[in-house]
């Protein structure tokens, strides 16, 4: 039975934590769904059902066979799959989004079940640019706007497009980067919201409106309606907005932002996540509420639903939802059936600094974090990682014979500590922890610890790792970190995965 809202009840902000920006969400009936930009890794677009948009559980990926996403291995990190838009018409979800890889562009997907499957993409090859909108107005016309702020109109069942794209409105003055477009019909009005300022500190939300669909738009006269930037509450880069109205009539955004921490200028690692927030109408304007951590829960009743078990068996035929590779996963490479009971990666060659290597993981969701896991590399030689991007990660690694720590910055590539390893299975692992409370600027945002266990059931960390280096303010690009598991070698066996949080 659903736990019962109380007059005092609250909820944690982000409401999906870690790496899931660009948050987009429709409702049906009193079912919510909500999916995420997913860049260089695949499957793409983590799809996400909720009750009562507190409490989401990922019922799959929109993007899940090879035919429906090639990533190229020369892609950089930060590109692929950007700022999907979800939207439900007619009976049928529709997603539309952008491939930023060669060969990509614009395309939509449909299903009946949200949960999938999907249908093979739709080009769009009319509609440039990225963050691609749908909106139908009373007469069925379907309507695509992208960043720019530039709009026409297009049949999402053939991705043909009627016409070229004209301009609409470009946000507030001086203001660089207006993308995220969505187009509403609440009451009188088309709404135009957009985000500008970029997705740094400067990002915000700001709103236009108009008569039709195609405007003449005007803007609000409290533009922007969402931004934290100037100031210094404990999320920062809000933006890249999409409202929902709940079955009670009231509204909400949800949006990303990140928490930066450390010293400055402040260093965020768990990339844009996805935060919630109430929205109320003032002379038929949007007014975004208060932004906190804790916050009043919605006036419905609450649907935790089950926790995420912690440890992962890889007992299933497949990865569950929550796990991602880089680029692509052919099963001669990731297999939980070769050995049952094992995920088994087998190598390409090269290591984590190839864009390449057999890697997959999940999404870092907690500032303090313990992971483990139990690793075979007898055949070969790979372990445990905690990844940017192909120019920022930490990893230990065990082969046959030693077990070392392995740091990788910028053009800098060292190994930090080793050992000689016993014979058989080891059990590798990260903590990652507050710093030492230090009064200094510079101190930055934690610390990842990494280690291994020994045969008495101690665990002993061989190295120690300033986790700045492992944010988005030293590596650039638009992901979040990554915690997983690889092969750089030969064939890594690992029977179980074990990630949870820490208490502050």
């Amino acid at each position: 039975m659903p736990r019962q809202y109380r007059a005092d009840a609250t909820f944690a902000n982000p409401v999906i934590p870690g790496f899931h920006p660009d948050p987009s969400v429709c409702r049906v009936g009193d079912d919510y769904y909500l999916a995420c930009s997913s860049f260089e890794y695949f499957p793409g677009v983590p799809l996400f059902h909720s009750r009562d948009l507190v409490h989401w559980r990922q019922l799959g990926n929109v993007l899940a066979r090879p035919e429906q996403l090639r990533l190229p291995a020369s892609m950089p990190s930060s590109g692929g799959i950007y700022a999907p838009t979800l939207r439900h018409h007619d009976g049928r979800f529709w997603l539309i989004v952008t491939n930023c890889s060669e060969g990509g562009g614009n395309l939509i997907v449909t299903a009946t079940d949200p949960a999938g499957p999907w249908s093979d993409p739709i080009p769009v090859p009319g509609v440039p640019g990225i963050d691609p909108d749908l909106a139908w107005d009373e007469d069925g016309t379907c309507w695509c706007t992208v960043a720019g702020v530039a709009q026409v109109r297009v049949d999402p069942s053939t991705g043909r497009t009627f016409g070229t794209p004209h301009r609409l409105w470009s946000g507030g003055p001086g203001a660089k980067a207006p993308e995220a477009p969505h187009l509403y019909r609440i009451g009188e009005y088309w709404y135009l919201l957009i985000a500008e300022g970029g997705t740094e500190r400067g990002h915000g939300v700001s709103v236009a409106r108009g008569p039709s669909p195609d405007g003449p738009f005007e803007p609000c006269p409290g533009n922007p309606i969402l931004t934290h930037r100037g100031t210094d509450h404990p999320v920062q880069n809000t933006g890249h907005g999409d409202l929902v109205q709940a079955p009670d009539g009231t509204w909400w955004i949800v949006f990303l932002g990140v928490r930066p921490g450390g010293g400055t200028p402040g260093w965020h690692v768990l990339g844009r996540e996805t935060f919630l927030a109430p929205v109320t109408w003032k002379d038929d304007w949007p007014v975004v509420g208060e932004v906190a951590l804790e916050a009043p829960a919605p006036g419905w009743p609450l649907y935790p639903g089950p926790a995420e078990e912690p440890r992962d068996d890889f007992d299933l035929s497949a990865l569950r939802p929550a796990w991602i590779s880089l680029r692509d996963r052919p099963a001669e490479h990731h297999s939980t059936v070769e050995r049952p009971g094992w995920l088994t990666l087998r190598a390409r060659g090269g290591s984590l600094d190839e864009p390449d290597v057999v890697f997959t993981g999940r999404r870092q969701q907690h500032l303090r974090c313990r992971t483990r896991t139990l690793a075979d590399p007898a055949q070969g030689r790979g372990g445990l990682a905690v990844r940017l991007d192909e120019r920022h990660h930490y990893e230990i690694e065990a082969s046959a014979t030693d077990v070392r720590v392995i740091a990788r910055v910028g053009s800098l590539r060292c190994v930090v500590a080793s050992r000689p390893l016993p014979e058989g299975p080891v059990v590798l692992g990260v903590d990652i922890t507050e710093p030492p409370a230090q009064h200094d600027p510079r101190t930055g945002p934690d610390i990842l610890s990494f280690g291994l266990q020994e045969p008495d059931g101690t665990f002993t960390v061989l190295a120690t790792l300033d986790g700045r280096y492992l944010s988005t303010e030293v590596a650039g690009g638009f992901t979040g970190r990554v915690i997983g598991l690889y092969a750089a070698e030969g064939a890594v066996h690992f029977d179980w995965f074990d990630h949870e949080p820490l208490a502050s």
